[in-house]
């Protein structure tokens, strides 16, 4: 501690990790999945909505989101709008998730996505109105951390989407 106090902390050390909010400015649709999640199931919660993510293993930023897209949601992404290089949890991991939107259109949608075969990720791709997600994000609907910062990081970056429609 800054006074010199030695204290006990346990921390998580999983690496870094990314994630996207991938969205079409066209058919105003963004692309979140669902998978299940531990401690939310330990919770007797249903499946949060969330933004295409995955662990850097190593990886770029970069280059590992675009496989994350690909594998999660068989969505073809280039452009990546950086949002933010956010700590998940300070108190107690030292896992880091930069954060990215990338616009997409209909004719980028590839596969089927769900995940890679050998990860037993169990995915579901959900395309979403923006409008819904907008109202999700306001009324407090979307509890996952990065999936909340980046729905709001669309809301104020792009405000054109929403332009009028209210």
């Amino acid at each position: 501690m800054p006074d010199g106090v030695v204290v006990e902390r346990h921390l998580l050390d999983n690496g870094s990790a990314v994630a996207v909010l991938p969205y079409d400015p066209v058919r105003r649709v963004c692309m979140l999945i669902d998978q299940p999640r531990a401690g939310v199931l330990d919770a007797g919660e249903p499946p949060l909505l969330e933004a295409i993510a995955g662990n850097l293993d190593g990886t770029s930023p970069e280059a590992r989101i675009v496989e994350e897209a690909f594998e999660e949601g068989g969505l073809r992404i280039s452009d990546l709008e950086p949002v933010t290089n956010m700590w998940s949890l300070c108190p107690a991991s030292t896992e880091r998730v930069q954060l990215y939107l990338a616009q997409y259109a209909h004719e980028d949608r590839i596969a089927a996505g769900g995940g890679a075969h050998d990860e037993d990720e169990n995915i579901t791709v959900h395309e979403i109105g923006l409008d819904a997600l907008r109202d999700m994000a306001l009324c407090g609907e979307l509890s996952d951390a990065k999936t909340l910062i980046l729905a709001q990081a669309l809301l104020l970056k792009h405000p054109q989407l929403w332009a009028d429609r209210r």
